[in-house]
């Protein structure tokens, strides 16, 4: 089964196999992952006599399942009639995406 590195993946770059490797395995980067989105696959199979078959796709999507983490920095006490920041800058995303809003709540 041959085996390609998701960072080694090019467009209309094809990556071919003899039989019986009949699957392809993306084995993916973790420092250089797909980035989510949607991604169109094509096969082609050749027989013994060289005839091609006509190509077929399979299109999949890679989906950030992942929460993200909020993370606030506050000041522990504020005099009384002074403005104060609120950060949520280190807040992050671990899974494929960017933090686009913060959503901020008085509680209590």
């Amino acid at each position: 089964m041959p085996k390609i590195s998701s960072d080694m993946l090019k467009v209309n770059e094809p990556i071919d196999a003899a039989a019986p490797d009949a699957s392809l395995i993306i084995v993916v980067d973790p420092t250089n992952p797909l980035k989510v989105g949607s991604y169109t696959f094509q096969l082609e199979v050749m027989d013994d006599s060289g005839n091609r078959s006509k190509p077929v796709q399979a299109r999949l999507f890679i989906v950030d399942t992942q929460a993200p983490s909020a993370i606030i920095s506050a000041p522990r006490s504020v005099a009384f009639g002074t403005d104060f920041t609120l950060s949520g800058i280190e807040s992050s995303d671990v899974g494929g995406g960017t933090i686009a809003r913060y959503i901020w709540t008085l509680i209590q």
